[in-house]
């Protein structure tokens, strides 16, 4: 079972979003909290105003609505209701919400079965709960609990199809399959607050694994110049295809604003992780033998790390970044040091820079972008497990495919520009 829990600013929103799906046939109200009559008993507004009274207890808290979601393995079919609410009920307990009302829903919209729990943080003498590292903490702890007790399949073991060797298996987007807001939506929320990176070429270097990339557009740009951001559905070849979708219009809001204020913090809290990835390095280039690059990308990978390799138009590799799935951090090469940067892996390889450039170019790297190899093809095909992405949280209410002016290229006139 792996948990996964979110805060924001408006109750309504994450209400709305779940009574959405109950409405779509993709969702169901399966039980309730501290309400006092049972779901099929309640319209909206009872649901909503149970949960607003007690937000209203504090008024200096604005972020009060939690949203969590308990995703379970693709194998665990047969979980009935019952069940989920007693798993529901005591992950609550544990966490320390067993007394905040809330509502369980379970979804039915993904690949995975799952449910998402609507709460909030003020308690009832208006004291707010202490949210801060609950998810390694209090959730970490009920998780393991309610695994063993329930016999459900162990987060991060070989069986479970939610996590392995600490990746998030998520669906690589494939533009067109699905709507495009709700799939760039589903891969951004589950990999902009869960990895730390200090650039946006760090973020790109994760987002690419899933065809996503994060886009501020030209410097010559109405966005770039504003300071906005969009992300975008890429095709196989690195193109962008589709619409881009502004950064705004995700629920989680992962603006340029709140990126940068991310960079700042996961600065200093990926920094104890660098060893394990320059340990990792060490380990294979000091063995015997020969290595080659492909052979060392292969042998990291075994490990949870994942390079991603940088190219010019040549075919010349000019940067390399390091995705560490198992602890969630994302270094360029450069920060690691020297040793750890393109041209100090391929002096480490014995491969000279000439000869280097004369290596035939995978067909999966496409010039003058970052891309994956497919070193290891057993775990790409893990990627494709869970059908359009696991941990979907939440999603924009429009959703017409519809390209704003802003971003539409202007045509060209033709013929001879002095002419009237």
């Amino acid at each position: 079972m792996v948990a996964v829990i979110k805060t924001g600013h408006s109750l309504q929103r994450i209400l709305n979003y779940n009574e959405n799906k109950v409405k779509e046939g993709k969702a169901q109200c399966i039980g309730q909290g501290n309400y006092p009559m049972e779901p099929h008993q309640m319209n909206f507004t009872m649901k909503y105003n149970r949960l607003t009274r007690q937000a209203g207890l504090n008024t200096n808290v604005t972020r009060n609505s939690v949203h969590i979601s308990l995703n379970f393995d693709i194998t665990e079919k047969d979980l009935e209701n019952e069940k989920l609410m007693r798993i529901a009920s005591e992950y609550m307990e544990r966490i320390g919400f067993g007394k905040q009302p809330y509502l369980v829903y379970q979804h039915h919209d993904a690949g995975h079965p799952h449910i998402h729990i609507v709460s909030v943080k003020i308690q009832a003498d208006g004291r707010r709960i202490d949210m801060q590292n609950i998810g390694k903490n209090q959730s970490e702890i009920a998780r393991k609990l309610i695994e063993k007790k329930y016999g459900l399949v162990v987060a991060g073991s070989d069986n479970t199809a939610v996590h392995k060797k600490g990746s998030l298996l998520l669906s690589k987007a494939v533009y067109g399959r699905s709507d495009t807001r709700r799939t760039v939506a589903t891969i951004v929320n589950t990999i902009v607050p869960d990895y730390k990176y200090t650039s946006i070429h760090e973020l790109n270097a994760v987002l690419r694994l899933y065809n996503i990339m994060a886009d501020r557009g030209t410097e010559k740009s109405r966005v770039f110049k504003n300071k906005g951001l969009m992300y975008r559905i890429l095709d196989d070849k690195g193109n962008k295809v589709g619409i881009p979708i502004k950064a705004s219009a995700i629920y989680s809001k992962p603006t340029l604003a709140f990126l940068e204020k991310q960079f700042v913090i996961n600065e200093t809290s990926r920094s104890k992780f660098k060893v394990r990835i320059k340990n990792a390095i060490d380990h294979r280039l000091s063995g015997a033998g020969t290595f080659d690059l492909t052979k060392l990308c292969f042998e990291l990978e075994k490990e949870g790390i994942h390079p991603v390799l940088r190219r010019s138009d040549t075919g010349q590799l000019y940067g390399i970044t390091y995705v560490d799935h198992t602890t969630k951090c994302v270094f360029n090469g450069s920060a690691l040091g020297k040793p750890y940067s393109a041209k100090g892996i391929l002096e480490r390889c014995d491969i000279s820079e000439t000869k280097e450039m004369q290596i035939k170019t995978s067909p999966e790297i496409f010039k003058g972008k970052s891309n994956n190899i497919n070193y290891n093809s057993e775990s790409r095909t893990d990627l494709n497990i869970l059908e359009e992405g696991a941990f979907v949280l939440t999603r924009s209410e429009n959703t017409s495919d519809f390209m704003p002016k802003q971003f539409r290229k202007r045509k060209k006139k033709r013929g001879n520009s002095n002419n009237k």
